[in-house]
């Protein structure tokens, strides 16, 4: 069993509670009202009934919500958050993939012994981050990761919800076709212009006339999410072969500024779990999925070791910019392959002066951090 557990509305989340006074009213974090390129980051669930939501230009956001509390990004200080919300997820199982700063898959598998069953382990998991943190959390509990996924997204705010073995198919055909993640507004228009409003009708739909409407990656993605099938893969870390973190975004992204910070928000994650966990890497992989489902990876593998996130940005933003067409992102991933131990013998050349100076001051932070949870120092791209 699989939990997915994710982070409410965390950026307002950790602002609330670092100010109480501002707890219970509407929070957007993202930049502040007259920025022409500013845009919602995360907002409080306040603010999202007047309908404000992320990746909205700041301006409108304003319009639609003028009383208000806007807050520019502290990515530091969630990155902090993050990291001590990660560790408590580790304390009830050894497989924990860390998707992006505020969700992660827990695998529950042989973990009955020591914290009772997985629905026990969910409450236990959720009580223990409250009790630790102040923050909340919904969790999503099934038999795989792409239903768990959606489950929690239904659990929102701080709620729980099960999809119980066998009833997978039954629970995807309860849910509004819009619910089902992973699916775009261009993707539910041509389905409705097909006449196929419900996941009811999408179930009884044939293979070959989902893909003569999606394509074929659209068309097989949506025949197996309906029934409650994996219908995508969430790989993030394959213990010596790779560390990654991506993030499939409520909205098509399209404005370059907005894909660099949620790039430098991804290789931020990346690159301090290589420090943490001791690993190095020369090889960076970007993989982007476009709104028709269409999915691709760039790699490349460079002479020296990735020495900072700055490094691991400007490669990642390279690798980006060979493949990124223009087309609507849904999802952005970054992730550094081929790993080698920081205790094995580096061959080749290892840094530049400038380049030790940075690794240096990144292990100092994580050196620092690791003493100290309350200090607050590390390095973002933050929205301007």
């Amino acid at each position: 069993m699989f939990l997915h557990v994710d982070l409410d509305a965390f950026f307002a989340s950790v602002e609330q509670l670092d100010n109480p006074k501002i707890k219970g009213k509407p929070v957007i974090v993202g930049a502040l009202p007259g920025t022409s390129r500013g845009v919602v980051s995360t907002c409080s669930y306040e603010a999202r009934q007047y309908g404000v939501h992320s990746a909205m230009p700041i301006e409108r956001a304003y319009k639609l919500c003028p009383c208000g509390i806007f807050i520019e990004p502290r990515m530091n200080r969630y990155h902090q958050m993050s990291e001590q919300v990660m560790s408590i997820f580790s304390d009830f199982s050894p497989e924990v993939q860390q998707m992006s700063v505020d969700e992660a898959f827990v695998d529950l598998t042989g973990t009955e012994r020591l914290f009772g069953s997985p629905e026990k382990t969910a409450q236990k998991l959720k009580s223990s981050v409250l009790e630790q943190t102040g923050l909340t959390v919904s969790v999503g509990l099934a038999t795989n990761k792409y239903v768990a996924k959606i489950a929690s997204s239904l659990a929102k705010p701080d709620g729980f919800f099960h999809v119980k073995t066998g009833s997978e198919k039954e629970f995807m055909s309860s849910i509004p076709l819009n619910k089902v993640w992973g699916i775009g507004g261009k993707s539910l228009e041509k389905l409705k212009s097909a006449g196929l409003i419900s996941v009811i009708q999408v179930q009884q739909t044939p293979l070959p006339l989902l893909e003569s409407i999606l394509g074929k990656a659209g068309g097989m993605f949506l025949y197996k999410a309906v029934r409650g099938m994996e219908a995508e893969s969430f790989s993030t870390k394959q213990h010596s072969h790779s560390i990654s973190a991506e993030n499939t975004f409520e909205t098509d992204l399209y404005d370059k500024f907005i894909i660099g910070t949620a790039l430098m928000d991804l290789c931020h994650t990346v690159m301090f779990r290589l420090l943490r966990e001791g690993w190095r890497s020369r090889t960076i992989c970007v993989k982007i999925r476009y709104n028709d489902f269409s999915t691709y990876t760039i790699q490349d593998t460079y002479s020296s070791t990735i020495t900072s996130v700055e490094e691991l940005f400007q490669r990642a933003t390279t690798l980006l910019e060979k493949k990124y067409d223009g087309r609507g992102l849904r999802l952005l991933g970054v992730a550094a392959t081929n790993l080698e131990s920081i205790k094995e013998p580096e061959q080749g050349l290892l840094f530049n002066e400038n380049n030790e100076k940075q690794y240096k001051v990144h292990q100092a932070i994580l050196s620092i951090k690791d003493k100290n949870p309350n200090i607050t120092i590390t390095k973002a791209r933050l929205i301007k």
